[in-house]
């Protein structure tokens, strides 16, 4: 049976719990620095989908993919540029895998690492980039795609339009947001959650929101924010397990599972829809999501 489209399941008011970070589960199985993650879907899938099984066991309705730096731009540091078809499908599909039948794989496409801004690439060739490792992902069997930790409109918008163009998948936008001494939420570029929203709907984004950032700290603020300029559209929220201290040269996100299930209702009463993690969030923080979620308290 085909599984409904996330947009139908959340029609209802059902809350969907989504995964946590990949790459800390990833380093944590002994992926190392310089390395190429998404190599590992092929050289190592058995750790890769070990970290996808950890999150549909701690109640992940929705998991991710070891695609984030899938694109050619990123690939090149690697050497990899032309395996982006065989690591983007690789994937999808070990997530495929662990997500079974009823629950969905929604497909990272990250950032390039490049700005039209500083004369480094042109729209034209993200949209292009972008369109070549979309059309991988749907092939490998995604349920949709999520633009993620996004800062520059330029960069994300060239993203959504061409899965919106090239694939029959459903669109997930989301940006990374940092506070100004204004006590605003702005990306990067500057760009504000409202703007960013609005601009990823027009270009074809089904679900928007936020990931990644500075904690959960203002995230109850970004989902106002946009739910003000976007009544009916649902919003994800993603956030670190608070923010990063460096012990031992190590980032450590110190935030504990029930900190994180703790901000389960400010968020729904702002109007988020779906509720996952990013950086530092691992299985244990998503259990007491799941656990938060369903006792509906």
């Amino acid at each position: 049976m085909k599984r409904e489209k996330i947009t139908d399941a959340l029609k209802s008011g059902r809350i969907l719990v989504a995964d946590g970070a990949w790459g800390t589960a990833l380093q944590s199985r002994g992926l190392k620095g310089g390395e190429s993650p998404e190599l590992w879907n092929v050289e190592h899938p058995e750790l890769v989908l070990e970290v996808a099984v950890s999150y549909i066991k701690a109640g992940s309705n929705i998991i991710e993919t070891n695609t984030f730096g899938g694109n050619r731009y990123k690939l090149e540091h690697f050497g990899l540029e032309d395996r982006v078809s065989e690591l983007n499908k690789a994937g999808v599909e070990i997530s495929r895998k662990a997500a079974g039948e009823e629950n969905w794989v929604i497909a990272s496409v990250g950032p390039t690492g490049k700005m039209v801004l500083m004369g480094d690439v042109t729209e034209k060739e993200f949209y292009n980039v972008f369109k070549e490792q979309v059309i991988a992902l749907e092939e490998g069997g995604a349920d949709a795609i999520v633009v993620e930790t996004m800062s520059a409109l330029d960069e994300a918008i060239s993203a959504v339009k061409a899965a919106k163009e090239n694939t029959n998948l459903e669109i997930i936008s989301t940006f990374t947001y940092e506070p100004t001494v204004q006590g605003e939420y702005k990306t990067m570029m500057g760009v504000s959650p409202a703007e960013a929203a609005a601009a990823a709907v027009e270009a074809g984004a089904d679900i928007v929101g936020a990931n990644c950032g500075k904690g959960y700290d203002g995230m109850k603020q970004i989902i106002e924010e946009i739910r003000a300029v976007l009544p009916d559209i649902p919003i994800i929220i993603q956030a670190n397990a608070g923010l990063p201290e460096l012990i031992n040269g190590v980032s450590v996100f110190p935030a504990s599972p029930d900190e994180m299930a703790g901000q389960k209702n400010l968020w729904i009463e702002a109007g988020v829809n779906i509720i996952g993690g990013c950086c530092g969030t691992t299985d244990k923080h998503i259990r007491a999501i799941r656990d938060a979620v369903d006792a509906g308290i």
